[in-house]
């Protein structure tokens, strides 16, 4: 989100060199920087015992492609616990072991995802109502079936990556 007008006073904002930050959007009234905003959201790669990693389908992300369980991050949360929420809500499963690989901004979405890698033992997936369809895809077929250079397919790409070098 990118502030044009104060939210607190409604005021107008103007541009304002504040420190290392140059231009920032400042309010006279408030006498307050607005620094643009951003929804911070997890992303994870959750794989199993197998082999396999959980891919999705959100038709409200994609009609033809897979995805990695995601969601944003409730306020009072952890991004561990948000990645945990999200798995067992998104596919019904429980996070056996959870480790941050890295964050990726997505500005596009006005967003930053920090993802994660969630092993879980292999049980039937549970789907929940916002999840149109899932599946284990084994490493090998992973990749193909997620849209190429997405945060997805990246992260998905590091994991199988760091699975191999184990």
């Amino acid at each position: 989100m990118r502030f044009t007008y104060c939210p607190h006073c409604g005021s107008k904002l103007m541009k304002k060199e504040i420190g290392d930050e140059g231009l920032v959007p400042f309010c006279e009234m408030c006498k307050v920087p607005l620094f643009d905003m951003f929804s911070t959201c997890v992303i994870c790669a959750v794989t199993n015992e197998c082999g396999e990693v959980a891919l999705l389908k959100q038709t409200n992300l994609s009609a033809t492609r897979y995805v990695c369980v995601s969601g944003f991050m409730k306020i009072g949360e952890s991004a561990e616990e948000s990645a945990t929420r999200e798995i067992e809500e998104e596919i019904g499963q429980t996070v056996e072991e959870l480790r941050f690989v890295r964050s990726y901004p997505y500005e596009q979405k006005e967003m930053l995802m920090l993802g994660f890698h969630a092993k879980v033992k292999k049980n039937a997936l549970v789907l929940s109502k916002e999840v149109d369809d899932a599946e284990w895809v084994p490493f090998a077929e992973a990749l193909g079936k997620i849209r190429e250079g997405s945060i997805a397919w990246q992260l998905v790409k590091e994991v199988i990556k760091d699975n191999e070098s184990r």
